[in-house]
């Protein structure tokens, strides 16, 4: 029996997680429909859209995303420090920015007098909503309904515009960090719909890369090929941890290159023709070549809830309350103990 997607999260183990979601019979309801003509590619902006203004909502970071014809990636990283560090104050400006506020609160904002029993009813309402502002199933839920609601009315009909739940995987180490987001960000090159990163739409290596190039005096760029992400992405912020700010403990050079060594080495017609000059982020990690090309080549089949090595997996399972997680053999062949991600 499925597990609710509340008790598939486990901070304790990693605040990473790889959340999917498909449109309903896997139909091309976000692109572009070969059989009948029909476009949605313009839906593919409404999940970029919403996906900013949710995360500059919740406490909950982008790390990746990459929108498909018929499902979406994200690699989101659960920010509670942030969510409780906000006064109550802020998580009431943040919650009411997608949701209509109880009079109570209005109340409160007015400074009208309130007595002992709805101060304490307000004090229950602030407490329930910074939960739920660092909750995974609540980001999603708001992504997925609001998206639903547009395609129902544009298509004036109503039912399920999704498969079914969103699926999650925690990503328990920094391997599975960095295995998780090259995956996503290869995600239109393996599908053959674009020839590069920088040329796949609605991705956020094309996003990172374009802010890149924005940020570079000396590169001649047309002002309109420098478009700013409508998504705030987590930084990467290099190696060294000690007194670093929040964000992903790699470069952002050593990451864009290992993304195109990958995405040339998994094409079709490259097989035997992979290049020697492997990206030391894969050394420095501990992961081995051919490991790493079989894993974005069968990601999905080679790891289900969790990802990571072994021994990090089979803590997962334990704190989840199972024996056994799909993928501890294969976290075993490829990647090497390492230090369990920052928080």
């Amino acid at each position: 029996m499925p597990k609710p997607r509340k008790n598939q999260v486990c901070l304790d183990s990693t605040p990473y997680y790889h959340c999917i979601s498909r449109c309903v019979r896997r139909a091309f309801l976000c692109g572009k429909d070969e059989f009948s003509g029909q476009s949605y590619e313009h839906r593919k902006q409404w999940v970029v859209d919403k996906l900013a203004e949710l995360a500059d909502v919740f406490s909950i970071d982008v790390c990746a995303y990459a929108v498909m014809s018929n499902h979406y990636h994200l690699v989101l990283h659960i920010n509670q420090p942030q969510a409780v560090a906000w006064s109550d104050d802020e998580v009431i400006e943040h919650w009411t920015t997608l949701f209509k506020a109880p009079l109570l609160i209005d109340q409160m904002k007015k400074g009208e007098r309130q007595g002992k029993a709805e101060k304490k009813l307000v004090a229950e309402l602030v407490q329930e909503w910074r939960s739920r502002l660092m909750d995974l199933g609540w980001f999603m839920r708001c992504l997925n309904e609001s998206l639903a609601r547009q395609a129902n009315a544009e298509d004036r009909c109503t039912g399920r515009f999704w498969e079914g739940r969103y699926k999650s995987q925690a990503l328990l180490d920094e391997q599975a960090l960095l295995t998780c987001m090259s995956y996503v960000d290869l995600n239109p090159i393996r599908a053959g719909i674009n020839p590069s990163p920088e040329a796949s739409d609605y991705t956020s290596i094309q996003a990172r890369i374009r802010t890149h190039q924005a940020s570079t005096p000396e590169r001649d760029q047309a002002p309109s090929q420098i478009a700013q992400t409508p998504v705030r992405l987590v930084d990467f912020i290099g190696d060294e941890r000690n007194n670093q700010p929040e964000g992903i403990a790699f470069s952002f050079p050593d990451y864009l290159e290992l993304v195109d060594w990958t995405g040339r080495a998994v094409r079709d017609d490259k097989i035997g023709a992979i290049s020697d000059n492997l990206p030391p982020i894969l050394s420095r990690l501990g992961i081995e070549q051919q490991g790493w090309l079989d894993m974005i080549n069968h990601y999905e089949q080679r790891f289900f809830r969790a990802v990571g090595a072994m021994d990090k997996i089979r803590q997962f399972a334990d704190q989840l309350g199972q024996c056994w997680l799909k993928g501890q053999s294969v976290g075993k062949c490829v990647y090497k103990q390492r230090q369990p991600l920052p928080t």
